[in-house]
């Protein structure tokens, strides 16, 4: 291991999260295939090596520091652009079930060719509408953890990725800045999609001054309303706010 990955690897080993050589050369092929792609499509503004280490691999697994991980089965991931944070998760968790929905079919080509690279069994890439996806059965109230990062206002979120989450599972939605006043826009979204609000956690990336993450879980109560999601779109432009 180089200064960069043998730093990582310390890092990871603080929070308790075990990567092995293998999984080890898997991020470093992720961040080769992450940075030719990215010359040919926008995936990233990052894309320093080191930056891509600690701002999006460490940032993905910091779920990890706060969820049970081998209690989790089959995970989405909503929006996930680049992979982020549910490929980092499986390299590290190979256990788990990645199911990834995106609505631009070239990111969804680039994750395909990824988790080739970095021969992944047990993750699909699935192109469409996260309201679309969701309303159907072998993705309704199903996976024990769903993920969303940097995607959009909690409010937004929820009922993107609620009516994915089985009964008694988790929402994840991964943000940057203070999440109170969205906290407070999202209380009616949760009552209406069966969201109960439990945690914020808050951490520091490593070796970054001002870079704060906020962790929300939530937890999926009972099952979707019939009437949600609403149609593609709708969420965004008129959410689900009292």
């Amino acid at each position: 291991m180089d200064p960069i990955q043998t730093q990582f690897h310390k890092w990871l080993e603080e929070k308790e999260v075990h990567l092995t050589e293998y999984q080890i050369s898997q991020f470093e092929i992720y961040y080769k295939v992450l940075v030719e792609w990215n010359e040919k499509m926008n995936l990233t503004g990052i894309t320093e090596r080191e930056q891509v280490y600690i701002k999006h691999f460490y940032d993905s697994l910091s779920v990890s520091f706060f969820i049970d991980m081998k209690g989790k089965r089959n995970i989405a991931d909503i929006g996930s652009g680049a992979g982020f944070p549910s490929i980092p998760l499986k390299i590290a968790f190979p256990h788990l079930e990645v199911t990834i929905v995106d609505s631009l079919n070239k990111r969804i080509q680039f994750l395909n060719h990824l988790t080739s690279e970095l021969k992944l069994a047990g993750v699909k890439c699935i192109h469409g509408r996260a309201e679309d996806i969701a309303r159907q059965k072998e993705h309704r109230d199903l996976y024990d953890m769903v993920t969303a990062r940097a995607v959009a206002r909690l409010a937004v979120l929820n009922e993107f990725c609620l009516p994915f989450t089985k009964v008694h599972g988790n929402f994840i939605a991964m943000k940057g800045s203070e999440v109170g006043e969205e906290l407070e826009e999202a209380a009616f979204s949760l009552k209406e999609l069966k969201g109960k609000y439990i945690h914020t956690h808050r951490l520091d990336l490593p070796d970054q001054e001002t870079s704060k993450r906020h962790l929300i879980v939530i937890e999926k109560t009972a099952a979707t309303q019939a009437k949600y999601p609403r149609k593609a779109g709708t969420p965004l432009k008129t959410p689900l706010v009292r």
